[in-house]
């Protein structure tokens, strides 16, 4: 693993055969996509053993960053891991109210909408709740732990409680702070060679709403390739080179169906890791490999990893608006996995 090969200022590429895929089934990969596209645009980029093997631009630039939306939401989970590993948390399972309890400051009529705010049952809530959209979170008659429910709010308050941890987030002065930003800046995109560009901000909420506390969500914008690093070190579960940059045992925790989505949650359900869309039931690829996994965020920007086969497919935007739990663009991943040797 540690001569793992790696991109540096760019990628290494390799011809289609010589990365184990037949190019003209490749192609009509490519062909499928084309007919559908109309006029809206696409970037779509396949590695496989470290080296690039396709890169589709259309109509938008290779160098241009895009806002990734909740994809983000995976590299949360991979400083949750780390601050974990640095000692900040005792556990994932440790209770938030023991290092933020700030985000019960969120009385009625304070919150995202009627009828949503800090409930009594939400102070017993976790780290891996909160990674796992299991939280309940301002949700009334949702315990923690029982409900698969993906929302923002729980992630939002989750990134600043970890930041807290390091001391950058402040409630009382969020547009100050560098919040979980510096965080995934220093521990991924810095040591990913990755030039990510960072912002915060709110929704536009009623006037009372307590943004400090559930707002100020974490904006990431990146290229396609720049986004298939990250996919990389998620490919090798965490680890860069003979650096370890995130758990092991947390990046194949993460990447699993979460348990206590299978014990409490419908089999529609079981889908959802520690901030990662899972196959391992099943649920997403029926016929691909149970390790296969995948980032996502609105507008289709997916990162689709297949550890057993080296495997990363980056989607920067996908132009069909295909949603999260739908799989990727399961179509064009099985098109894809039809063209491997």
């Amino acid at each position: 693993m540690a001569s793992m090969t790696l991109p540096k200022d760019n990628w290494e590429t390799v011809p289609a055969d010589e990365a184990g895929f037949d190019p003209d089934r490749l192609h009509k990969a490519k062909v499928w996509l084309d007919e559908r596209v109309a006029d809206r645009k696409y970037r779509f980029e396949i590695v496989r053993g470290g080296k690039l093997v396709v890169e589709w631009n259309h109509r938008v630039e290779r160098d241009e960053k895009l806002a990734i939306a909740s994809t983000w939401k995976s590299m949360l989970s991979n400083v949750l891991g780390i601050a974990v590993a640095e000692g900040k948390l005792p556990s994932v399972d440790a209770a938030i109210y023991d290092y933020w309890p700030e985000y019960m400051d969120v009385p009625e009529g304070t919150g995202p909408k009627d009828g949503r705010y800090a409930f009594p049952k939400d102070r017993h809530i976790t780290f891996r709740q909160l990674i796992s959209n299991t939280s309940g979170y301002m949700k009334p008659g949702e315990e923690p732990g029982t409900v698969f429910h993906y929302q923002s709010w729980g992630m939002n308050i989750l990134s600043h409680a970890v930041a807290h941890l390091y001391g950058y987030y402040d409630a009382q002065d969020p547009e100050k702070s560098d919040g979980c930003m510096r965080l995934m800046r220093e521990k991924l995109a810095e040591p990913l060679g990755a030039a990510w560009a960072f912002s915060s901000g709110t929704m536009d909420l009623h006037p009372s709403a307590r943004q400090h506390i559930f707002g100020y969500g974490t904006r990431i914008s990146t290229t396609a390739l720049d986004l298939a690093r990250t996919g990389w070190l998620w490919c090798n579960y965490g680890r860069w080179g003979d650096a370890q940059l995130v758990p092991e045992a947390w990046m194949r925790d993460s990447t699993q169906v979460a348990p206590h989505i299978k014990a409490h949650c419908p089999e529609n359900d079981w889908l959802y890791g520690n901030g990662f869309w899972s196959n391992s039931e099943g649920m997403i690829w029926p016929e691909l490999p149970r390790d296969g996994f995948h980032s996502w965020g609105a507008g289709g920007h997916y990162t689709a990893v297949f550890p057993g086969e080296e495997l990363v497919i980056v989607q920067n935007p996908d132009p069909l608006g295909v949603r999260g739990g739908e799989g990727a663009n399961p179509e064009l991943i099985e098109l894809v996995f039809s063209a491997c040797d």
